[in-house]
C-alpha cells in the first residue's frame, strides 16, 4: 500500500508522458487550456464501489487511459477511502487491471478480480491491513462474476464452459467448423473454499450443469442456498425474451425452479432474513421494448408479488434496506438518475437521493444503513460519496480530479418544448464557450442511442465519442433531446415510438431545433446532425426527410431495418419496436421506416462511421448507406475503426471520432 499522494504523483507523471501535461502544470491557467480530446481523456473514470459491512471503508475502481507508444487501452485499479475521507489509498498496482472489489463479511479482506496471474480473470484477496495479494481461484476459463459466502469461508463464482479436449484438438488441426446457434458455451456456478486444505489445495465444487446460462446470483443469508437467474443460451437476444430464476443448494444438489413464467426475470436478491427473494421482471410475458418492474417471491416458492410501479418502470435493483422493509433501486428520472426505496408492503417509492445530477455505482453496507455511490453533475466529474439510506446527507470522499484545472466551460441547461402533437419533450442544451447574447451560432443536433437511451446530466467534459465541450469550444450549440422512446419518462413515453420510428421522434427532435432558432440562439442555415446506433438510424432517416442540415454524421446507424433484423444480435428488440410483426408479415412498415428505401431524397453531405466488428448494428449497415450515397453522388465519406464493436473501446479511437466529425461539419459549413 502507498499513500494517496504517491499515486497522484505517479498519475501526474504518466500524464506528462501521455502528452496530457497541459492540465497539470502549475503555469497553466484556465484561459490557456482548451477542451481538446487529449484533455478530456485525462479524466479518470470510477467504475464501481464496494462498501465494507460496517460502512467504514469504501473500495472503488479507477479507470485510466493508457496511450503511450503502441498502447491504446484502459487500465483499472482499486483504491480504498475511509468513510470520513481522511484516508484514500491505492490498493492494487501493475500492468494488469484489477476490478470487481468486495469486502469479506468480517471486513478483514478485500477480494477482487484480475488477470495478473495469467491471461484469465481470477479472484484474488488482500488483507485490508496490507500485504501481498493471494490468488484464490484457478478457473480454467476465468471468472465471470463472484460473491463471498455469508461466513466468508467460501466464494461462489460463474465460469463459461471451457473447450473440451476434442474441441481443442479440432482447433489445432484446423477442423474447428462453427455450427451457428449450436454448441453453446454456458456460464455455470462453482464454489471454492477460501482456505487451503491439508494437502495445500482449495476444494472446488461445480454446483450447476445443463443447457442453461447463468446471468446473476446471490447467496441466502444462512449460506445454504444460492439463487440465480438463467436463460436457455448465452445470446443477448434470448435474454430479452425469457430468463428464469432458480435455486441450488450451496453444497451442490438439484436445481429448483423459483420463477418460471415468461419474459425476463433478473437480478435476484435475498432479503436480510432469507424469507424472500426480490427480482426484476417483465411480469409473465416478454417485453423486449423495455420493462423492469420489481417483484418479491417467498424464498421457498410461491406466487410472485408485484410491488408498486416505479416512476419509469425500468428499475435496476441494488438490494434490500437493512430492515428488510424496502427494496433499494436506481432509475432514470428525466435528465437525472437517482436512488429510490420501494416499500415491500405495496407502498409507493420514495427518493433516497436528490439533486440535479447522476447517481451511480451504488453499494449498500450489510451492517449499517450507509451506502456508497458516485455522483456527477454537468460541471463536475464523478466522485465517490457516502450517505445514509434513511436520510440523504451526501459527503464527497474522493478528489480524483482535484489536480485537473478545468478550462472555461460552455454552460448547459435543461430545456423543454412541445412537439407537433402536443407531447412535452425535454433535453439538454450546451452553449458555445464565450457565447455572446444576440449572436447566432451553428447548432449540432445530437441524437442518443436506444431508442430507450437517455441524455442525463453527466459531466460534459468527460471523454466520449461525442465530446460536448470540444464542440462548444469550437463555437457550436449542442442540443441533446430525449424524444419519445427515451427512458426516464415512464413506460407510456418509452413505448410511444413503437411502429413510428422516424416520424413522431423526428418531430420531437426538429421541434427542439426550432425552439433554439426561435430563441435567437441557433442560425437556421448552420445546422448539423449526428448520432450513434439508434441516433445513427435517426440521422440516416432525417436526411431523407429534410434538407435543413448542412452536414450529418451517422455513427453505427441502421438505415435498412429489413437486413438489420436478419443480421443483428438483438432481432427481437427491433421487431418489438416495429409492432411485433416480422418483416415478411409487415413489409410495408419496415420499408416505410428504412432510410435506404428513401435514399433518392438525400442531398445532405453525410459522413458514415462504423466499427469493423459491430454485432449489434453490423458493419454492412453503414456500408449500405455509404455506397448508396456514393452512387447517388451525395458528398460522403466512411470511417471504419478496426477491432471495434458497437462503439470505440480503444482510447485512441475514442479521441479520434469528434475531430473527424468537426472537420466534416466545418467543411460543409464553410468555416
Amino acid at each position: 500500500m502507498h499513500p494517496r499522494k504517491t499515486s497522484l504523483f505517479l498519475r501526474a507523471a504518466l500524464a506528462v508522458l501521455f502528452v496530457f501535461s497541459a492540465a497539470l502544470l502549475p503555469a497553466e491557467t484556465p484561459d490557456s487550456l482548451n477542451w481538446s480530446p487529449e484533455f478530456s481523456m485525462q479524466f479518470p473514470g470510477i467504475r464501481g464501489t464496494a462498501i465494507s459491512p460496517d460502512g467504514s471503508l469504501i473500495a472503488y475502481v479507477v479507470r485510466t487511459a493508457i496511450m503511450d507508444g503502441e498502447k491504446s487501452e484502459y487500465r483499472s485499479h482499486i483504491y480504498i477511502v475511509s468513510a470520513d475521507g481522511k484516508s484514500d489509498i491505492q490498493y492494487t498496482r501493475g500492468e494488469k487491471s484489477c476490478s470487481n472489489p468486495a469486502f469479506s463479511p468480517d471486513g478483514e479482506w478485500l477480494g477482487f478480480t484480475s488477470a495478473r496471474g495469467g491471461k484469465k480473470n481470477q479472484v484474488w484477496r488482500i488483507r485490508i491491513r496490507g500485504g501481498e495479494a493471494e490468488q484464490i481461484t484457478e478457473a480454467e476459463n476465468g471468472v465471470a462474476a463472484w460473491r463471498w459466502s455469508p461466513d466468508g469461508r467460501s466464494i461462489a463464482y460463474t465460469m463459461r464452459d471451457p473447450e473440451t479436449e476434442a474441441e481443442k484438438k479440432r482447433k489445432k488441426e484446423k477442423r474447428d467448423v462453427i455450427l451457428v446457434d449450436k454448441n453453446f458455451k454456458y456460464n455455470h456456478l462453482y464454489r471454492i473454499s477460501v482456505e487451503k486444505n491439508s494437502e495445500g489445495k482449495r476444494d472446488v465444487q461445480r454446483l450447476t450443469r445443463g443447457d442453461f446460462h447463468i446471468t446473476a446470483f446471490d447467496w441466502s443469508p444462512d449460506g445454504t442456498t444460492i439463487v440465480f437467474s438463467h436463460q436457455k443460451d448465452p445470446r443477448i437476444n434470448t435474454g430479452f425474451l425469457n430468463s428464469r430464476i432458480s435455486t441450488v443448494p450451496a453444497d451442490s444438489g438439484a436445481v429448483t425452479a423459483l420463477v418460471s413464467w415468461g419474459g425476463a426475470n433478473r437480478q435476484p436478491r435475498y432479503s436480510p432474513d432469507g424469507r424472500w427473494v426480490a427480482f426484476t421482471s417483465h411480469g409473465g410475458s416478454p417485453q423486449p421494448v423495455g420493462l423492469s418492474d420489481l417483484y418479491i417471491i417467498p424464498a421457498q416458492g410461491g406466487q410472485p408479488k408485484k410491488l408498486h410501479d416505479t416512476g419509469d418502470r425500468n428499475a435496476s435493483l441494488i438490494g434490500w434496506s437493512r430492515n428488510g422493509k424496502a427494496l433499494i433501486y436506481s432509475e432514470a428520472a428525466g435528465t437525472t438518475r437517482h436512488i429510490f426505496a420501494l416499500p415491500v408492503d405495496g407502498g409507493a417509492a420514495k427518493p433516497v437521493s436528490r439533486g440535479q445530477g447522476v447517481a451511480g455505482s451504488v453499494s449498500l453496507a450489510a451492517k449499517t444503513d450507509r451506502m456508497a455511490f458516485t455522483w456527477q453533475t454537468l460541471t463536475s466529474p464523478a466522485e465517490v460519496h457516502i450517505s445514509s439510506t434513511r436520510k440523504f446527507s451526501p459527503k464527497k470522499l474522493t478528489r480524483i480530479n482535484a489536480e485537473i484545472t478545468l478550462p472555461e466551460m460552455g454552460r448547459t441547461e435543461v430545456i423543454r418544448w412541445t412537439s407537433k402533437d402536443g407531447l412535452e419533450i425535454e433535453g439538454l442544451l450546451t452553449y458555445p464557450i464565450g457565447y455572446e447574447e444576440g449572436k447566432k451560432y451553428p447548432l449540432i443536433l445530437n441524437v442518443h442511442g436506444g431508442p430507450a437511451g437517455v441524455f442525463l446530466q453527466r459531466f460534459t467534459g468527460s471523454a466520449s465519442i461525442y465530446l460536448i465541450q470540444y464542440f462548444a469550444e469550437n463555437g457550436f450549440f449542442v442540443l441533446r433531446p430525449n424524444p419519445r422512446g427515451s427512458t426516464g419518462y415512464g413506460k407510456k413515453f418509452r413505448y410511444a415510438n413503437v411502429r413510428d420510428w422516424g416520424y413522431g421522434d423526428y418531430e420531437d427532435l426538429l421541434s427542439g431545433v426550432d425552439l433554439a432558432i426561435e430563441r435567437g440562439l441557433a442560425h437556421p442555415d448552420s445546422l448539423c446532425l449526428m448520432g450513434w446506433s439508434y441516433g445513427g438510424y435517426m440521422t440516416s432517416f432525417m436526411v431523407t426527410r429534410t434538407q435543413r442540415f448542412k452536414a450529418a454524421s451517422m455513427g453505427a446507424g441502421l438505415p435498412n431495418l429489413i437486413s438489420m433484423t436478419t443480421t443483428t444480435d438483438i432481432p427481437d428488440y427491433l421487431v418489438a419496436h416495429m409492432g411485433g410483426k416480422e418483416f415478411w408479415q409487415d413489409y410495408e412498415v419496415y420499408e416505410k421506416h428504412s432510410a435506404i428505401y428513401r435514399i433518392a431524397h438525400v442531398t445532405t453531405p453525410t459522413q458514415v462511421i462504423h466499427g469493423a466488428r459491430d454485432l449489434r448494428v453490423p458493419f454492412t449497415q453503414g456500408q449500405e448507406f455509404y455506397v448508396a450515397l456514393s452512387r447517388k453522388g451525395v458528398p460522403t465519406e466512411m470511417i471504419v475503426y478496426p477491432r471495434t464493436p458497437h462503439g470505440p473501446r480503444e482510447p485512441k479511437f475514442v479521441m479520434d471520432v469528434s475531430p473527424r466529425i468537426l472537420n466534416w461539419f466545418n467543411q460543409h459549413l464553410g468555416r
